[in-house]
């Protein structure tokens, strides 16, 4: 297939296109690298079969040549990124979404959307399956990515169920791997980070709240299998081992060989406190499921931030101007 890769030089986008073109697949990535560097996929542009288009997907845009697949991974993700771009968080799901769509219908391509498991807020039901609809704040700080992607999971059965669409929807837990910024605000780059760095570990809270974290190859198998569907979703992806945030604290630590210190500090408004996904559909229906123990991804990540000790000063070195 030609698949066209909406954020595609990000964390996860870049995990992505190297998976497309492992399997035989052409890839065209799209990106106006606002929150992943163009560093991830500049070693892809010597590789037969990708080409990277520099582009604003909530602007109009031009992908020439057939198009099989759409996936839309093009949005700010983690907490320092929406909250420092609101604006642009919020227009990723919607223009975003929507010109996304678009393009995958004047091709009758297929369309797969990566949601969030923020969709779900700070969920009073535990752990989360799909039909549950959530616990939200619209007006919170953190509304302008859990909306965003409400909106864009609503967009996307509009246009399935109005235009035909082949439109699909996953919804994305924890993520880590390689590749990831050391300043992105998320629990396993920060503590990774600072634990490298002899630092003390920032503990949000006391540290009982829980997390439930994917390895990214994993996470891209997932895409991938929803790629060779046509079914609409949602999918929960992600690894249904729980975790507290001081037990992912005292793992790093042991990985590392570090006695830093926690330091803790207040729990963020809105802030969930248990997260863990119900992945029986998507066992079923894709044939998914994690395979990495997280004390093995870990170590991958911390060998692969350990080799670049450059990274932790690049602190919002690759973002646009606010």
């Amino acid at each position: 297939m030609r698949v066209v890769v909406a954020g595609g030089s990000g964390f996860l986008g870049s995990h992505l296109c190297e998976a497309l073109l492992r399997r035989g697949d052409s890839v065209c990535c799209l990106d106006d690298f606002s929150s992943g560097p163009a560093a991830n996929t500049d070693p892809l542009l010597r590789t037969s079969g990708f080409e990277r288009l520099p582009c604003d997907v909530t602007a109009p845009f031009q992908v020439t040549g057939d198009v099989d697949a759409v996936v839309h991974l093009a949005s700010p993700a983690s907490p320092y990124d929406y909250q420092r771009h609101p604006l642009r968080t919020l227009a990723a799901g919607s223009r975003g979404t929507e010109n996304l769509l678009e393009l995958a219908l004047r091709h009758r391509a297929r369309f797969v959307l990566a949601s969030t498991s923020e969709v779900y807020g700070d969920p009073q039901v535990h752990p989360q399956d799909e039909d549950y609809w959530g616990h939200v704040s619209p007006v919170g700080p953190r509304s302008v990515y859990d909306e965003a992607k409400r909106f864009a999971e609503a967009l996307t059965m509009a246009y399935r169920r109005a235009e035909g669409a082949d439109a699909g929807i996953v919804r994305i837990f924890n993520t880590y791997g390689p590749r990831m910024r050391a300043h992105d605000g998320r629990v396993v780059s920060t503590f990774v980070r600072q634990a490298l760095a002899g630092e003390p570990l920032t503990v949000f809270g006391d540290g009982s709240q829980t997390r439930s974290f994917c390895y990214v190859d994993d996470l891209v198998d997932g895409l991938v299998a929803m790629l060779g569907t046509d079914l609409p979703g949602p999918f929960n992806l992600g690894n249904p081992s729980e975790r507290t945030v001081l037990e992912l604290a005292d793992l790093v630590r042991r990985i590392i060989g570090s006695d830093a210190e926690l330091r803790h500090l207040p729990l963020p408004v809105d802030d969930p406190v248990r997260r863990r996904p119900v992945i029986a559909r998507a066992r079923a229906a894709l044939g998914w499921t994690p395979r990495v123990p997280l004390e093995v991804g870990l170590r991958r990540t911390v060998g692969w931030f350990a080799a670049r000790p450059d990274e932790a000063g690049r602190e919002g070195a690759w973002f646009l101007p606010a």
